[in-house]
């Protein structure tokens, strides 16, 4: 099968986006991005072809009573193997990191205090892949990381040894574990893993367990032909395609949200390092564009500084600026400086919720101005990017559009963060 692919290397995720020879979207994948964006890229491809078997052994279900929940059994079961396969490969790199001569008197002593707290972590598995289980993240890195730091300290207090040395060797341990990227056998070993998993706990499933095995056998069989790939984002440079495989972020996410949305007009991203403002025709080609500059002021990476800042996850800030009374008015979205407002204003006694309210307004003025040196907003409005998703900034974006600019239609996709991506799948497939 013919396949055209899209990646999207951004500064905090990569995404990619296949479809096939009639521009149907088959996969989508994303993984946190890494110092070593030809990893990232690689690993968010593989997570893309991954979807597409999901969806290729969906048509081969069919209708069948209770295939959607066998998909779903499969979809968990299978990311429960992909996560203890990880586990068990973070273990050995940490046990090679004990041949360090700065551990030779401990060694034996910290490798059972590790043995430990992978036994717990492992033991914990199933139940952070249970079904409605609430997980802050999908990332391995960002699972194993919070389990460790909760379990390992109390493990090396009761064994006596220094928690900074376990700290050492996992920090080292997950950067070459970051590095590797499963084979086709090993994925495909997962998925029939999965299955099996996934017919022994589901009821009420019309699909009989040989019927399921032989469908996603022949899925895996077919190749997924790698016909052209088009790379953009804020890594795009370091993509290992060549020159003409390249596409800008502007281009892209014009195209995407063209495509998410063919009605678009106006699009406005926001990610990690930069903020675009995008006016397209009805092609979904690009007629004029504005972007910030110098700084990542008020874009991802802003919003997850003021995560850390507040000691919480990145997908918390929305929900809390949304139970906000009033927005606090904040003076500047200057990642240098906003730490230090925030503490100042804490300490006046000011709310959480407040102050993250007025740190969303704050953001979302910024956009408007760039909107506006971009031409404005033109109906209709397509917001894309990983800051969609963050409900307390749409909500002060629609404010502010229908403030200025009346009643517009405004896209917002629980796919937005694969706009570009998208675009790039696009580019790919018209350039064959």
């Amino acid at each position: 099968m013919r396949t055209f692919i899209g990646i999207d290397l951004g500064s905090t995720t990569t995404k990619a986006v296949l479809m096939d020879e009639n521009r149907t979207i088959l996969g989508r994948g994303i993984t946190n991005s890494r110092s070593n964006y030809d990893v990232a890229a690689r690993v968010s491809k593989q997570e893309a072809k991954i979807s597409a078997r999901f969806t290729l052994f969906n048509q081969a279900l069919g209708t069948k009573g209770g295939a959607d929940r066998l998909l779903a059994d499969l979809e968990r079961n299978f990311r429960l193997e992909q996560f203890l396969s990880e586990l068990r490969q973070l273990e050995e790199t940490c046990e090679i990191y004990l041949d360090n001569p700065r551990f030779v008197e401990i060694k034996t002593t910290l490798k059972e205090a590790l043995s430990t707290v992978f036994r717990k972590i492992e033991g914990e598995a199933a139940g952070i892949y249970a079904p409605g289980a609430d997980r802050k993240s999908d990332f391995f890195r960002d699972i194993a990381g919070s389990r460790f730091m909760n379990i390992a300290e109390d493990v090396a207090r009761q064994a006596g040894i220094s928690f900074d040395a376990m700290l050492n060797i996992y920090d080292k341990s997950i950067i070459d574990i970051e590095s590797l990227v499963s084979s086709d056998e090993v994925v495909s070993l997962q998925l029939l893993n999965g299955l099996t998993r996934a017919l022994r706990d589901v009821a009420g499933v019309e699909v009989s367990e040989s019927d399921a095995q032989t469908a996603l056998k022949k899925v895996l069989d077919i190749e997924l032909e790698e016909t052209y790939v088009v790379g953009t984002g804020y890594g795009r440079v370091r993509l290992p395609f060549p020159k003409e495989h390249i596409r800008s972020e502007i281009l892209c996410h014009g195209m995407g949200a063209h495509m998410m949305f063919p009605g678009t007009r106006t699009v406005l991203d926001i990610g990690g390092q930069d903020t675009k403002g995008i006016q397209i025709d009805e092609n979904g080609i690009v007629a004029n564009f504005q972007m910030n500059d110098r700084c990542a002021a008020g874009c991802g990476r802003y919003l997850g500084y003021i995560a850390d800042e507040m000691k919480i996850g990145l997908h918390e800030l929305g929900p809390i600026a949304m139970k906000a009374n009033k927005a606090t008015r904040i003076n500047s979205t200057c990642t240098v400086f906003a730490g230090a407002e925030l503490r100042d204003r804490l300490a006046l006694g000011e709310s959480r919720a407040d102050i993250l309210a007025g740190l969303h307004r704050a953001i979302m003025l910024r956009a408007m101005s760039i909107l506006s040196r971009s031409g404005g907003v033109n109906d209709q409005f397509t917001f894309t990017g990983g800051v969609a998703k963050n409900e307390s900034a749409v909500n002060e974006l629609r404010k502010l559009i229908k403030d200025n600019y009346g009643d517009v239609t405004i896209n917002i996709s629980d796919e937005s963060i694969y706009t570009g991506a998208l675009g790039g799948a696009s580019f790919a497939h018209r350039a064959v």
